[in-house]
C-alpha cells in the first residue's frame, strides 16, 4: 500500500476537519454548502501536491471500495459513504466522473479531494474524461463555478485535474480505470510513465483509458460511436488479461441500469455510482467491495432512495458476493443461465431520443420485468 504524508501545511489539520464537517452537514438541508473560494483553492492546492506525490499507476490492496460516476450527485456521494463506511472506516477507490450534469459538482469534488488530502493513503481518486477542461466547460462544472464564485476558480480546479493518477493495480490482479483498454497499451509500465500535469490529448493511450467502452456486439478494436476513442471486443479483453496476468477489469464511464454490469465472461465490470442519472433514468447505483480474496459484492443505491440522516441506516440493497472473482454455491442459478447479464448500457455522450426496452431484476433475483422507457438524453 502506498504511503504518503498528510498534506496539511498551509491548509491546517483543524480548518480541513472544519471544511469536511461542513460539508457533510450540507446532508442534512440538501442546500449548497459555504465555502470561501480561499478555502477551496487550497484545497485544490493541497490535493494537487498529493496527486503528484503519488504514481500514475495506483498500487493498491484490499479490502477496498470501489465506486464508479458520481457526476454532481452529492446527496448519492453522501449515501454510498453511508453504506460503505465514512473514510477513515473504509479505504476507497472513484473511478472519475465527479463533476458535471449534477446540480452540486462543487461539494463532490470538494469533498473527495479534502478526504483525499486529510487520508491520502485510504482514499483514492482517478480521472475521468470530465476531469478535463474541454468536457466540463460544456457540460456544466464551468457554468456552477462561475454562478457561484468565478472562471478562475473554474481554471484553478482544472490544474488539480492535470494532476489526477490514470489508473489503479489492485493486489496486482484487478486494473482500474474511468475507461477501458486501449490498442496502443503494451505494458502497464507505459501508464507508470506518463508525465503529470497533463491535459487529455484528443487520441492516444490517455484518451482511450478515460474514454473507450466495450462492446458486446463486435470483436477487436472498432470505432466509438461518441466520436472520441475505440471500443474493444470481448477477444481484446482477454488477449490482455492473458499478457498480463489480470483477473478483472473494473472501469465505470457508462451508465448501467442496475449499477454494475459484466462484460466477456465476467473478466470486466462497468461500475456507475449516481442512481437516477441526471434525473432522465430509472438507474441504480453501485459500491464494488473487493475483500482480501479479491471476493466482489456489491451494495446497490435502488433508484429514489431517501436519503439517511444516520450514517450507516440508508435503504440499501446488498448483493451477495457471489459476482466477481470468487463464486460459491449461492451462484449457481447465475452460473447456469446467462454470462452476461441482462442490463441497459448507454455510453455516457451520446445525445438525442432513444427508445429502448429494458430487462430488469427484481432486488438482483433473476425475476425479468419487461417494460418500456422514452427518455431524452442529454450527454
Amino acid at each position: 500500500m502506498l504511503t504518503t504524508k498528510s498534506s496539511m501545511g498551509a491548509m491546517e489539520g483543524a480548518v480541513l476537519d472544519d471544511v469536511i464537517h461542513r460539508l457533510l452537514e450540507g446532508k442534512r438541508s440538501g442546500r449548497q454548502v459555504q465555502l470561501s473560494e480561499a478555502e477551496i483553492r487550497q484545497l485544490c492546492l493541497e490535493a494537487k501536491n498529493v496527486f503528484l506525490a503519488q504514481p500514475n499507476l495506483l498500487d493498491l490492496h484490499p479490502p477496498i471500495k470501489i465506486c464508479g460516476d458520481i457526476h454532481g450527485q452529492y446527496l448519492d456521494l453522501l449515501k454510498l459513504f453511508e453504506i460503505g463506511g465514512f473514510p477513515p472506516n473504509s479505504t476507497y477507490l472513484f473511478l472519475g466522473d465527479y463533476v458535471d450534469r449534477g446540480k452540486q459538482s462543487l461539494e463532490t469534488i470538494c469533498l473527495l479531494l479534502a478526504y483525499k488530502v486529510k487520508y491520502p493513503d485510504k482514499f483514492f481518486l482517478l480521472r475521468g474524461n470530465h476531469e478535463d477542461a474541454k468536457i466540463n466547460r460544456v457540460y456544466g462544472f464551468y457554468d456552477e463555478c462561475k454562478r457561484r464564485f468565478n472562471v478562475r476558480l473554474w481554471k484553478t480546479f482544472c490544474d488539480c485535474f492535470n494532476c489526477l493518477p490514470m489508473a489503479a493495480l489492485i493486489d496486482g490482479k484487478v486494473l482500474c480505470m474511468h475507461g477501458g483498454l486501449s490498442p496502443e497499451l503494451n505494458s502497464l509500465d507505459q501508464i507508470r510513465e506518463i508525465s503529470r500535469p497533463i491535459e487529455i490529448p484528443d487520441y492516444g493511450l490517455l484518451c482511450d483509458l478515460l474514454w473507450s467502452d466495450p462492446d458486446p456486439k463486435n470483436q477487436g478494436w472498432g470505432e466509438s460511436n461518441r466520436g472520441v476513442s475505440v471500443t474493444f471486443g470481448s477477444d481484446k479483453l482477454a488477449e490482455f488479461l492473458e499478457k498480463h496476468d489480470l483477473d478483472l477489469v473494473c472501469r465505470g464511464h457508462q451508465v448501467v441500469e442496475d449499477g454494475y454490469e459484466f462484460f466477456g465472461e465476467r473478466k470486466l465490470v462497468t461500475i456507475f455510482s449516481a442512481p437516477n442519472y441526471c434525473g432522465e433514468f430509472d438507474n441504480a447505483g453501485a459500491l464494488l467491495s473487493i475483500d482480501e480474496s479479491l471476493c466482489c459484492s456489491f451494495e446497490i443505491l435502488k433508484p429514489h432512495d431517501p436519503i439517511s440522516t444516520t450514517p450507516g441506516s440508508s435503504n440499501t440493497t446488498k448483493a451477495a458476493p457471489k459476482k466477481g472473482l470468487s463464486y460459491n454455491p449461492f451462484d449457481s442459478q447465475i452460473l447456469k443461465g446467462q454470462t452476461e447479464e441482462p442490463s441497459l448500457s448507454i455510453p455516457a455522450n451520446n445525445c438525442g431520443w432513444i427508445l429502448y426496452l429494458i430487462l430488469a431484476r427484481e432486488s438482483l433475483q433473476m425475476l425479468p420485468v419487461f417494460w418500456v422507457s422514452f427518455h431524452t438524453l442529454f450527454f
